[in-house]
């Protein structure tokens, strides 16, 4: 006893020393002591790449402060269950597992008769554990991610699908403390409360995925690249555009009197789910267009009007298009991934050339899934290779079959994809500042898209429109009696619908964020064909099913940002934070400061530029009462000025010229120790209505006209 007793002593000792040190803490509930009864010395303290497992979410005040001493080299928790003053035996039928960190295997201790405790591993094992460059770091088991599902509307049950199966924590009703990822149903305004953590939706998506704002971003990429965003058909805005649509059927007709008369299809600004969509042949069809563009008096309902594609690739004799789940996981840097499945939505009766008689028939033109299952033919399957709505998979094989290159079909709907989204983010980029300026606190944001993508006869893909808020329902209204309907699971939605909201989730995952770097995190993400490896919870998963192609294919497609660049130069001279226009000031400096002016271009000429550009652009916006140059105003004024500078070049050419000379002249401006602007002369109103040396030339008129090729282009 009087042994005991010194070894006692010996050992508390050590112990008081080591926690001088730092290198043991307090216990979660009490101070740790030393059993009555102890091992020898020689088993004391563990070796130094094994930890007592624990589970830090049980006591989440005191992870913090365990977290400080788990950096340095031979710490290790004892268990928090630990009693004090508890005699040995009572560990010996609950002994704690010890981890060896970076080789995922568990020790198990146990006791010899004498009262020693020896571990089951060999110690050439232990050895080689320790080699390893991470042996000194301590696993921690990660608390849950908490999800604030309160306004998820349609697509909360694959939601709450999803966050089960990654065993996270949902808060269905919110939650007083911050989350780490909020899911909204409509846009990110959903809570304007929100100032950390992750949101589901970008500001301004929903504004920038309107039928004209879609049109409007992929026609001005289509002046600079005509030849790479031929996959979007020609398109009029009208009201405003009526007349130019007219004059152009017209003259198409008039040169050709042989060919079929074309069908067009008018979709509505902000139309969905296939609402107020029709197709019409002559421009005197269209529905509502009674006011100042042909000469009446009434309300007209914005809309976008488009050739509608003439040869659809049919199977089973029907027209069907593509419903592809997109992630624009982060803006700065861009992000783009791909879901590896999609649906294929049929129409529900046999397709026929659109013609007079049958343009009325929507369930034959229309593939629209919300339209087609009001129909009597429509097929509901829990296979996914039959029925009305389909596996896109299941489509790729039956063309495999006939011989199709697939895979040239992936890579340019991948192309599609990137094109487009490099259309919507310089407009994307001015909504984000405004809503969270930078140095604000504020949440950062990922959004799911539904790009509805129309394959032609010859396997090219035609983008028709992309969806901010895509339908993740996972089941479907069904009649199962007379006047009785019922919502009943969809098979076909629920296989690519939950996989695309799970694995987003785990793309946004806070937490992996924090325990991996940016490249070993990328590694783990891109490795095809595996689980992640993030922690053990992700072994019940399959691979992800979505697929990083940008910035993967950052080389193919970089050279098309030109426009983000011109984003970035107008970002500058906002001023004012939270604005998303910019004052005659600040055209002003942009100007001084990119060296731009001279004594043919002089300031007042500069002053009457910036107020015909930013009127007609406001006559264009009705719904806007805020004052100043948009961005694409500025784009278009940018795309003059280079005009004017370098005439002999075309105009992509003419456009990176210009964003070469203004880039040198800010390099070394920093951001808030821009040149004090002088203050701007008053202008003459008498001088805005004389004609500006711009509309001499007409360059920077991008927006009035829509020509299917430069060579048709009379203004350039």
């Amino acid at each position: 006893m009087h042994i005991m007793s010194d070894h006692y002593v010996k050992v508390k000792v050590q112990l008081e020393q080591l926690k001088s040190t730092g290198e043991v803490e307090e216990a979660d509930t009490a101070e740790e002591q030393v059993p009555k009864e102890t091992p020898p010395a020689s088993l004391s303290p563990l070796p130094v790449a094994l930890e007592v497992r624990r589970d830090a979410s049980k006591n989440p005040g005191t992870a913090r402060n365990r977290s400080k001493s788990r950096t340095k080299l031979g710490n290790y928790d004892k268990s928090p269950n630990t009693k004090q003053d508890a005699p040995v035996s009572s560990h010996l039928d609950n002994v704690p597992s010890l981890q060896v960190k970076g080789t995922g295997k568990v020790l198990q201790e146990k006791a010899e008769a004498n009262g020693n405790v020896v571990t089951s591993q060999p110690q050439k094992d232990i050895k080689s554990a320790l080699s390893k460059e991470d042996a000194n770091k301590i696993v921690k088991k990660r608390r849950p991610v908490t999800v604030d599902t309160s306004k998820a509307k349609t697509s909360l049950e694959a939601l709450k699908l999803s966050i089960r199966q990654l065993k996270w924590k949902e808060f269905p009703t919110g939650r007083r403390a911050a989350c780490d990822i909020y899911w909204h149903g409509v846009s990110f305004h959903d809570n304007e409360n929100i100032v950390s953590g992750q949101v589901n939706k970008f500001p301004g998506m929903v504004e920038m995925l309107r039928k004209i704002n879609l049109s409007r971003a992929v026609r001005t990429m289509q002046e600079l690249f005509p030849e790479e965003y031929n996959f979007y058909p020609r398109s009029w805005i009208l009201p405003e555009e009526y007349q130019i649509f007219a004059t152009q059927i017209r003259l198409a007709r008039d040169s050709d009197s042989s060919s079929p008369r074309q069908t067009f299809i008018v979709k509505p600004d902000s139309g969905s789910q296939g609402d107020g969509i029709y197709l019409i042949r002559e421009p005197s069809d269209l529905r509502s267009m009674s006011t100042g563009a042909m000469g009446g008096s009434g309300a007209v309902r914005q809309a976008v009007v488009q050739e509608y594609i003439q040869r659809p690739l049919l199977i089973d004799k029907l027209k069907f298009d593509v419903r592809l789940y997109v992630l624009v996981r982060s803006l700065d840097p861009l992000e783009i991934y791909v879901a590896k499945e999609g649906l294929s939505r049929f129409c529900t009766e046999p397709y026929q050339e659109p013609s007079t008689k049958n343009l009325h028939r929507v369930f034959m033109h229309l593939t629209n899934y919300s339209l087609n299952v009001q129909s009597g033919n429509f097929v509901h399957s829990d296979s996914r290779n039959t029925g009305s709505k389909r596996t896109f998979t299941s489509v790729l094989g039956r063309l495999a079959a006939k011989g199709a290159d697939v895979k040239r079909v992936w890579s340019d709907i991948i192309a599609l994809v990137i094109k487009t989204v490099i259309a919507l983010v310089p407009e994307l980029k001015v909504f984000y500042q405004a809503d969270i300026p930078p140095g604000k606190p504020g949440p950062t944001c990922f959004q799911i898209l539904g790009f509805d993508i129309l394959l032609m006869k010859n396997l090219k893909p035609v983008l028709l429109e992309v969806n901010s808020n895509p339908s993740m329902r996972i089941e479907h209204e069904q009649e199962v009696s007379p006047g009785v309907f019922e919502y009943v699971p969809s098979p076909v939605d629920e296989e690519v619908k939950v996989g695309v909201i799970r694995d987003t989730l785990r793309l946004m995952d806070p937490l992996r964020k924090q325990h991996t770097t940016g490249a070993e995190q990328e590694d783990i993400l891109m490795e095809e064909g595996s689980v992640e490896k993030a922690g053990p919870e992700d072994h019940a998963l399959p691979s992800l099913c979505l697929k990083q192609v940008f910035p993967k294919y950052t080389k193919q497609f970089n050279y098309l940002r030109m426009v983000d660049r011109i984003a970035t130069i107008f970002l500058r001279f906002l001023g004012v934070k939270g604005t998303m226009r910019m004052g005659p000031t600040g055209f002003r400096t942009f100007i001084r400061n990119c060296k731009l002016s001279n004594t043919s271009f002089s300031m007042a000429s500069v002053d009457i530029l910036y107020i015909d550009i930013t009127r007609r652009w406001a006559g264009m916006l009705p719904d806007s009462r805020e004052a100043g140059m948009t961005l694409q105003a500025f784009v278009e004024s940018f795309f003059y000025l280079a005009g004017r500078r370098f005439k002999s070049l075309p105009l992509r050419e003419q456009v990176l010229s210009l964003l070469e000379q203004c880039e040198a002249a800010l390099e070394g401006q920093g951001q808030d120790d821009k040149p004090r602007p002088l203050r701007a002369p008053p202008i003459n109103p008498a001088q805005t209505n004389s004609p500006a040396p711009a509309r001499r030339n007409h360059g920077y008129r991008l927006h009035q006209t829509l020509r299917p090729s430069a060579k048709a282009n009379p203004e350039h």
